[in-house]
């Protein structure tokens, strides 16, 4: 088949970032592999899950990780890693997840303790009562959790900047300040900094795929009914989704199969076999340099490999703007839940979180209706679209992970680096679907997305697509 590119306009596109001279692996990191190849070095004696454990501690001491946790449990992951390495001197193999360190967001309730959601208006809050659902299960699949992530104030921004906790450092850029992206930021530097095999975040408008997409790792953002959000501090009931980020696809697999707690049936697929989408509309619009070339040298190389990929007008992206009004979903749902926060406690908050959630006062039952059936409407319409291919594939977000310094220094500008990261990671959560993110950086050069998407309950499928894809771009 012939593939036409579509990048006319590339060579107008500001160049907003640069490669960077040292990479993310001259920073040490206590895990850099796979949770299969790290559990066939535990088997084998050659590392311990208590060693393990200890070194990822003693690792998020360092200046390289400052404001990654808000929270941490040493004690109980320390028992979580003694146990694990109990089972295997008696001779017994423990479960693959067992005794591996992972993280959780900071939204998330552990017994006992309030859940502060990286705001200071929750302090003072009653302590939770139980786990949330998801920290149930992955004590019960025996990983040791190491801490609670810092994140954006409430999950409310795709920047991963939070003036009360401080903003963790984007670790690909030692001699710059970027942001991790958000909101999930202290999750994605956990994962890229090799202090965990996983990181538990969420997902409302992008927020494990942006982070995972700027922090060179994989992000996956499962449908929304796969995964209890019971437990969990809310943004947005209708968008807000529990999921997680890692080093490849198949990890994602292996932690997706513990919060939803199974795992999904994916069918092996060839690249050979794929038909994948590229909208013409929104998703490639105001790229930078290095993102449409990313995307471009993806697209060739797995048209090489025998992918059908297919152009469509994709217009339907563009309606998006017009359906979610007034305020949008989050900002009315969340105005909802925090009303007295925002209009009583607001200088408590972060002012662009403020700013956002005041979008959604005023708005009335009827016009919040009227949107909810707008969207029910434009999904099914979306599904008939997209059904006939394997996956829809885009840019994760538009631009690498900017300095933060411009972004603190204006709000214009911090509100147009949100929009920018927000616009095509949430095209998929208004859908309802779900979405992998894969880096595809050159080595040495900053993270670069590459988002494969579907619609609802096609998780098992798009995984499949994932693997293949992510497969293919390693050849």
């Amino acid at each position: 088949m012939q593939f036409t590119l579509i990048f006319n306009s590339m060579n107008n596109n500001t160049n907003t970032s640069t490669s960077t001279s040292m990479s993310i692996n001259t920073i040490h990191k206590p895990i850099n592999e796979s949770i299969d190849s790290l559990q066939a070095n535990l088997l084998q004696g050659s590392l311990t899950h208590s060693k393990l454990i200890h070194d990822c501690f003693e690792a998020s001491k360092l200046p390289s990780a400052a404001n990654v946790f808000t929270q941490r449990y040493e004690a109980s992951a320390a028992a979580a890693g003694a146990y694990a390495d109990a089972l295997i001197k008696a001779g017994a193999t423990p479960p693959l997840l067992m005794g591996l360190p992972i993280t959780i967001k900071d939204l998330y309730d552990v017994a006992n303790e309030t859940t502060h959601s990286a705001s200071l208006v929750l302090k003072g809050s009653p302590p939770a009562q139980r786990d949330a659902e998801i920290v149930k299960r992955l004590r019960q699949a025996g990983m040791a959790i190491m801490g609670k992530t810092n994140m954006s104030e409430f999950a409310y921004s795709g920047v991963g900047i939070n003036p009360h906790y401080g903003t963790p450092r984007n670790p690909h850029d030692p001699q710059n300040h970027r942001v991790p992206g958000g909101s999930s930021s202290g999750a994605a530097v956990s994962v890229a900094l090799g202090l965990s095999v996983a990181a538990v975040g969420s997902d409302t408008g992008g927020s494990i795929r942006i982070p995972a997409a700027l922090c060179g790792l994989v992000g996956f953002k499962s449908s929304m009914f796969r995964v209890p959000t019971q437990g969990a501090v809310e943004l947005s009931r209708s968008l807000d989704t529990v999921c997680a980020m890692t080093r490849s696809v198949k990890d994602c697999l292996h932690i997706d199969a513990v919060l939803s707690g199974s795992y999904l049936d994916v069918k092996p697929r060839g690249v050979r076999s794929l038909k994948i989408a590229v909208a013409k509309t929104l998703m490639q619009d105001e790229l930078t340099q290095q993102v449409a070339q990313a995307f471009e040298r993806c697209l060739i190389h797995l048209s090489s490999k025998g992918a059908e990929i297919i152009e469509i007008e994709l217009k339907e992206l563009s309606e998006i703007a017009q359906i979610n009004v007034p305020g949008g979903l989050s900002s009315i749902e969340s105005y909802a839940a925090y009303s007295d926060f925002v209009d009583n406690h607001s200088k408590q908050m972060d002012h662009r979180v403020v700013q956002r959630m005041l979008l959604g006062k005023g708005v009335g039952a009827r016009e919040y209706i009227a949107l909810l059936d707008a969207r029910k409407s434009w999904i099914h319409k979306m599904e008939g679209i997209l059904r006939p291919f394997d996956a829809l594939i885009s840019p994760t977000v538009p631009l690498q992970a900017p300095v933060i310094n411009g972004l603190l220094d204006s709000d214009d500008e911090f509100f147009r680096v949100n929009r920018l990261l927000l616009r095509n990671t949430f095209v998929i959560n208004f859908l309802d679907g779900c979405s992998f993110s894969i880096p595809v950086q050159k080595p040495n050069e900053l993270p670069i997305g590459l988002m494969l998407s579907h619609c609802n309950a096609q998780d098992a499928n798009l995984a499949g697509v994932a693997l293949a894809v992510e497969q293919a771009l390693h050849e």
